[in-house]
């Protein structure tokens, strides 16, 4: 199996760094119902999932503050506590990452993320910089898991798909790549990553 990976791809949220937007909002909503309340109904999943297909913060406050009024406060701090939510790597997996870049080996990075707060990111975590290179979901107005956002990272980096192993917390996102003929694993966590590593012969 060694032989058959050349190229390496890493999710980023949940598999090289953890992501929580409970953290600030425990803060700025203490009761837990009303906090439930507010991520089921006002700033929810696929609201958020917008700005990473590219919509910017701004128009997704107003889109929201105009039909609840009452929570603009609540609704700018999504954007402006998100540094609170992304509160350290996931230390084994970047160990996993900067080791195949040091052996040589072809390691690029494949995410759903807003455009502003992945340069925020890459800030706060250096080692985002370090792979060949990025698909930032924004940025090519493809989300996973779109097929498309495969091809076109394919392509972007010249991959072989059969000779591709990627890492991604999403159960979604790693079907629809093994659909697209990556080879790939549901990161659950360090032990079943490096289960999965030693049987692709990359540990």
């Amino acid at each position: 199996m060694t032989a058959s990976i050349r190229h390496i791809v890493f999710d980023i949220g949940k598999v090289l760094i953890h992501y929580d937007p409970d953290i600030p909002f425990a803060r700025l909503i203490p009761d837990a119902e009303e906090r439930r309340w507010f991520f089921e109904n006002v700033c929810t999943h696929d609201w958020n999932v917008e700005q990473d297909r590219g919509r910017t913060w701004q128009e997704a406050e107003e889109l929201l503050i105009e039909k609840f009024p009452d929570h603009a406060h609540n609704i700018r701090g999504f954007r402006k506590h998100w540094h609170e939510m992304v509160p350290h790597p996931y230390q084994h997996s970047v160990d996993h990452l900067e080791r195949f870049i040091a052996e040589g080996r072809d390691v690029t990075l494949l995410t759903n993320f807003a455009d502003d707060t992945f340069d925020q990111a890459c800030e706060v975590f250096p080692f985002l910089r370090k792979p060949r290179g990025v698909t930032v979901s924004a940025r090519v107005r493809l989300i996973k898991p779109d097929p498309a956002i495969y091809d076109s990272h394919t392509k972007s980096f010249g991959l072989d798909p059969a000779a591709t192993f990627f890492i991604d917390d999403a159960i979604a996102n790693v079907e629809a790549a093994r659909a697209y003929g990556w080879q790939a694993v549901q990161f659950l966590g360090p032990e079943t990553l490096d289960k999965a590593l030693r049987s692709h012969g990359l540990l």
